[in-house]
């Protein structure tokens, strides 16, 4: 079976199957497990990623305005490699190709493939998204291994790390020049790691708030998870921050989280995000 993936949680979720050796070609951000950065990239990004997190926000911003979507497909190379399935997303059109894109892309393809579309915006999604791959894939008995297992470490997350103590009050920013509130998944996770979410609201998109906004809403830890950004670039971007109001936020005690492979993809590391949000907590 030929697999191609359109964006970095499919990636993540066909590896984590068993099927990694079955992928023929992934997007442009997919990067784990390392196997599969030697893959063919069918998706480009119109987005200079390099500039400051406020310059990729206004040119984002530009692309919406002007109808032009910031990840094109490879149509051409995608048909070359010929996947029997084909697997995109319907939850983000910023960051992976969106589901106009994809219907596009396969229209033109002989045969036509298997088009499997994620959607999760909560845990329960990701496991149902991680049945639906199964499926696809013909690995249903593996797909409900890794569910359960999956299930279970989430399980364990409060139990393991987090001592006995009050819950803190968590706010997780996604970006930061504007600041944006994490959100999808993420206020479950902090949830199971033994903290509340004082800003993110479970299974609903993140969103954007004035600093004095956030300021209000009195974190005792601000997690700084940034869509697509290493913890390396968060701190980077951290330090760019200007804002004459945003020390009422930042002033408080920061955290780091690899936002870009553990809390945007939808997929298996989600968990191991829980894990690093539940031994934040703990200091």
């Amino acid at each position: 079976m030929r697999i191609v993936s359109l964006l970095p949680a499919a990636t993540e979720i066909v590896a984590a199957l068993g099927a990694g050796g079955q992928l023929v070609g992934v997007s442009h951000e997919c990067d784990f497990p390392p196997e599969v950065r030697s893959l063919p990239r069918v998706t480009r990004t119109r987005i200079d990623t390099s500039l400051p997190s406020g310059a990729i926000d206004r040119a984002v911003t530009a692309a919406r305005q002007a109808g032009v979507p910031t990840v094109e497909v490879d149509g051409p190379l995608v048909a070359r490699l010929r996947p029997d399935v084909l697997i995109g997303q319907a939850l983000c059109e910023v960051c992976a190709a969106g589901e106009g894109d994809l219907a596009a892309v396969v229209t033109a393809l002989i045969p036509v493939p298997w088009v499997v579309t994620l959607h999760a915006h909560t845990l329960e999604g990701i496991f149902a998204d991680i049945a639906k791959v199964g499926e696809a894939l013909e690995l249903r008995d593996e797909a409900e291994e890794l569910v359960a297992g999956l299930r279970y470490r989430l399980r364990r997350v409060g139990a393991q790390y987090t001592a006995p103590r009050p819950k803190p009050r968590v706010l997780v920013l996604e970006w930061l020049d504007p600041p944006y509130v994490a959100g999808h998944w993420v206020p479950e996770l902090v949830a199971l790691a033994g903290g509340e979410d004082v800003a993110g609201k479970p299974g609903e998109p993140s969103y954007r708030r004035s600093w004095a906004e956030l300021a209000e809403l009195a974190p005792d830890l601000v997690v700084v998870a940034l869509c697509g950004f290493d913890v390396a670039r968060a701190r980077a971007e951290l330090g760019l921050v200007d804002a004459a109001d945003a020390h009422g936020v930042l002033g408080r005690r920061i955290g780091f989280v690899d936002g870009n492979a553990y809390t945007s993809r939808p997929g298996p590391r989600v968990v191991d995000a829980a894990e690093w949000l539940a031994q934040l907590m703990d200091g």
